[in-house]
């Protein structure tokens, strides 16, 4: 009886436009399954590199079973493309969309047009990959900020305390580009352009997942994120 009262309220619920978000993977669905469908339903409607999006994904599936996130949004950063590029998304997995595709940064003492080279240690100035979870927002000295914490041990735990935030940042924009071929550096953090910064911050502050990628095979060898 509960049952079928649960499924006459879903039945009135998408009658009049309403969809019911989840942060768990569907029952009766394999993780492998899951990893599929979501893989092929988004990668249909963006840039974005199908075995990146698949390892982000996986990320997500472990962090979701550990209780490590509360919604079902994804961030991920492809530090493999050069910073003229779009590459970083927000991806809403309840609904497969996108809410945000931009440039982002990466730090000073990573390289120039292209990272190539990240660390976990304080004063680097480098960029860190791995997986991520958001913390609490702040207004700092690049104004309104959102706090990272790095969930790898010895690849970005040392983020929280590395000031490591998600920011706006003037040198982030279309003219650096055209005129260097690149946006600015920052000092190891992912900031985006000024003028959507609070608008992505917000969507993405509280417990979400960010997945930075690079490949980097001892990471992706041994990070139990990406395990099976």
């Amino acid at each position: 009886m509960k049952l079928n009262r649960l499924l006459f309220i879903c039945l009135l619920l998408s009658l009049f436009g309403f969809t019911l978000q989840y942060s768990q993977l569907p029952r009766g669905l394999s993780n492998e399954a899951w990893l599929n469908q979501q893989t092929t339903l988004i990668q249909a409607q963006t840039n974005i590199d199908k075995n990146v999006l698949r390892l982000a994904l996986q990320a997500y599936s472990h962090a979701q079973k550990q209780g490590v996130i509360t919604r079902p949004l994804l961030t991920v950063i492809d530090y493999s493309k050069p910073s003229s590029e779009k590459r970083l998304w927000v991806f809403d997995l309840s609904s497969r969309k996108i809410l945000f595709n931009t440039w982002v940064s990466h730090g000073k003492n990573s390289g120039g047009a292209k990272a190539l080279s990240f660390s976990n240690a304080p004063g680097s100035l480098k960029s860190s990959i791995g997986v991520f979870v958001t913390d609490l927002t702040y207004m700092g000295g690049n104004g309104y900020s959102l706090r990272i914490k790095g969930l790898e041990r010895g690849i970005n735990d040392n983020a929280f305390r590395r000031d490591i935030v998600f920011h706006g940042a003037r040198y982030v924009n279309p003219d650096n580009i055209k005129k260097y071929g690149q946006v600015g550096r920052s000092w190891g953090c992912p900031a985006v352009r000024v003028d959507m910064a609070k608008s992505l911050i917000n969507t993405i502050k509280n417990k979400t997942l960010v997945f930075a990628y690079y490949p980097d095979q001892k990471w992706l060898t041994n990070s139990r994120y990406l395990a099976g």
